[in-house]
């Protein structure tokens, strides 16, 4: 408001000096020089409040511009980070499919492949569900394979999923085998998420490292296949079994795509390493 007074006062003025100009010509040179003398502080001061406002005005629209231009490249930069996390995890899932189908053609069994897809909650159970159900010929008792080793047996299907124990689970169970000695026992899952390797007779040589293997004796898994390596080993002073801890070859919290073995009663696999 106090600009536009302005703007009106200095109008009116010039007009008036104009028309006493124009009037009186030469005549009224003094009252001219007076009004100028007067006039001329505040157009000096209503120009560079003019320039000022100008400035101002300029410089909004170039925030406003360049606010507008950030919040752009920050959505393109999102965008791009979001394509960059996508195409990651396309190549790291090609790259584990690469390995699961390398590792299909070498096993001497008639297979399917599976993606994880649920995983149970409760921290009682050891259960995920995969992807492959009846429809694709998979049924109950089936074992469940990893690059890896052994990860589970089927438990439950439907037409078009499957739910799958893990061998982490305590009611599992898998006949296994010490590679090094043949010595034999039970493998279970504890609460830990490892396992146990029960019935091992004290006088049995077990060491710590040794790798364990499916012996093919329970009728579910087949022979030969990783469970884990020995992590501990302690022979009592008395009693018939040595308690043995296994580091299961799994990593079931990362277990994503498996192998489900249709045919499971072929015997005579040779380990892959």
């Amino acid at each position: 408001m106090a600009i536009i007074a302005g703007v009106v006062f200095l109008i009116a003025v010039n007009v008036i000096i104009l028309s006493v100009t124009a009037k009186h010509g030469d005549s009224v040179s003094g009252i001219e020089s007076t009004a100028l003398f007067i006039v001329s502080p505040l157009q000096n001061v209503f120009h560079r409040s003019v320039e000022w406002a100008d400035t101002l005005w300029r410089r909004y629209f170039f925030l406003v511009f360049v606010a507008k231009e950030n919040e752009r490249l920050k959505e393109a930069l999102r965008t791009a980070n979001e394509e960059r996390r996508r195409l990651l995890e396309i190549e790291l899932a090609n790259a584990r499919l690469r390995r699961l189908l390398d590792f299909k053609k070498k096993v001497p069994y008639t297979t399917i492949a599976a993606e994880v897809v649920g995983k149970d909650p409760s921290p009682w159970f050891k259960t995920v569900v995969v992807d492959k159900g009846a429809v694709h010929g998979v049924r109950k008792s089936l074992p469940v394979v990893t690059p890896e080793g052994i990860a589970g047996q089927v438990i439950a299907t439907t037409p078009t999923h499957a739910k799958v124990l893990l061998i982490i689970d305590q009611n599992s169970a898998v006949d296994a085998l010490i590679q090094r000695t043949r010595t034999r026992g039970i493998i279970e899952g504890e609460p830990g998420g490892g396992f146990n390797f029960k019935y091992v007779l004290r006088k049995e040589d077990v060491r710590v490292g040794d790798r364990v293997v499916s012996s093919g004796l329970d009728g579910v898994f087949p022979k030969g296949f990783d469970l884990g390596r020995v992590s501990g080993v302690v022979r009592p002073v008395a009693g018939m079994f040595q308690h043995v801890t296994v580091l299961p070859s799994v990593d079931f919290e990362r277990l994503e795509e498996v192998l489900i073995i249709l045919n499971p009663s072929r015997r005579g696999f040779k380990r892959v390493q």
